[in-house]
């Protein structure tokens, strides 16, 4: 079974877990708000997923903004970006899909069809 990662206000995250419905994907909501991600989850997501770990991150949120990251994050270590990720579900890209060995961030529905169906 599939984790699914999101948080409910999310209008993306509400498109993503439709689709999975829609697509009979069996899964466990985890909300990101009250069960945040840790640095060690991360990790492991981000070298699963090879994904670069800037993927992870909530670049449109207004918590990203207002500790002006897009400024911060190229100076800082990934162990650094790791470990603040973990302190608020805000600041990670949501939804995040955990289903075995496939990642998926971020809702983009061709993306999604392409590793589920």
């Amino acid at each position: 079974m599939a984790l699914f990662i999101c948080y409910e206000k999310c209008s993306t995250c509400k498109k993503a877990q439709k689709w999975l419905d829609a697509h009979s994907v069996s899964y466990t909501l985890r909300p990101i708000k009250e069960q945040n991600p840790t640095a060690d989850e991360l990790r492991s997501w981000q070298k699963q997923s090879g994904l670069p770990l800037k993927r992870f991150f909530n670049t449109s949120g207004q918590l990203y903004r207002s500790m002006d990251l897009s400024r911060k994050l190229p100076v800082m270590t990934e162990e650094e970006q790791l470990a603040l990720l973990a302190t608020d579900g805000m600041l990670v890209k949501r939804p995040i899909l955990v289903d075995g060995d496939t990642i998926l961030v971020g809702f983009k529905e061709a993306e999604w069809e392409a590793k589920l169906i």
